[in-house]
């Protein structure tokens, strides 16, 4: 089994560093690809990448219209039967791969799988702790129509078999920040995922990162998203409101009080 990982970068090469060592050290039965597309840096991520010389990395630097179109441009370039994406800030726990190996090796069947993810801060510290706990909980029984409802699917915790993403279609590059949301309702819609209890990756959240920098109109992006995959159906158009609404006041109350 060949495991492609896809990671998109523009001007990160300190936290790239530590994402590349996250997965080229990943060891087990299969064969590793390390997609990385870097959308023109000029802080030294360049030369990092070629002073790895490892056969194992494909990789271009070149300028793209945004992260969804290096995404697709990186899976466009995978040619593993199994592919995730990990940012480049982000990271995978040892033996991640082997486990999404060993998973999809036993359940033929499954065509996704998703695991589960940590969030860390800017030195790797584990927070906000009671938000993964919630998404553990709902994650353990996983619903399509729930998700309708809210994204609580971490995004590095998820990996696919080609097959899927042939039969779905790409990213959305219109979505500046659900464009995983709206891949994972399409999987949704065409198959039930393997939900597996093993915690695969960290997301590392702080205030200059595209997750960390607090904008609603990420929230109000994602119940579009959601509306288009259920637009007939209003009573799960207002829980997803009333859960986005939920979500932004809390974002606030902790920025407020400072956590």
């Amino acid at each position: 089994m060949k495991i492609s990982v896809v990671t998109t970068s523009l001007n990160h090469r300190d936290f790239l560093e530590l994402t590349a060592a996250s997965v080229l050290s990943q060891n087990g039965d299969f064969e590793l690809e390390w997609v990385v597309v870097d959308g023109g840096s000029t802080d030294g991520t360049v030369e990092f990448l070629e002073g790895l010389q490892d056969p194992r990395i494909v990789w271009a630097s070149e300028p793209d219209r945004g992260q969804t179109h290096a995404l697709q441009k990186g899976m466009g370039r995978a040619t593993g039967d199994v592919i995730g994406w990990l940012n480049s800030d982000d990271l995978y726990l040892p033996e991640a791969l082997a486990t999404v190996a060993a998973e999809f090796a036993d359940h033929a069947e499954a065509d996704w799988l998703i695991g589960r993810a940590a969030i860390i801060d800017v030195e790797g510290r584990e927070i906000r702790r009671w938000i993964t706990r919630y998404k553990d909980r709902v994650l353990a029984g996983y619903q399509y129509k729930r998700l309708l409802r809210e994204n609580f699917i971490n995004y590095n915790g998820v990996f696919w078999r080609r097959r899927l993403i042939k039969a779905v279609g790409p990213l959305d590059e219109s979505l500046g920040y659900n464009m995983d949301f709206e891949l994972w309702l399409r999987f949704g819609g065409h198959s039930d995922p393997l939900v597996i209890s093993a915690v695969l990756g960290q997301f590392r959240l702080y205030d200059t990162s595209k997750s960390g920098d607090f904008n609603r109109e990420q929230f109000d992006e994602q119940y579009r998203v959601a509306c288009r995959h259920r637009e007939h159906s209003r009573f799960n158009r207002l829980l997803h409101r009333l859960n986005v609404e939920k979500t932004v006041f809390t974002y606030r109350m902790m920025r407020l009080l400072g956590s």
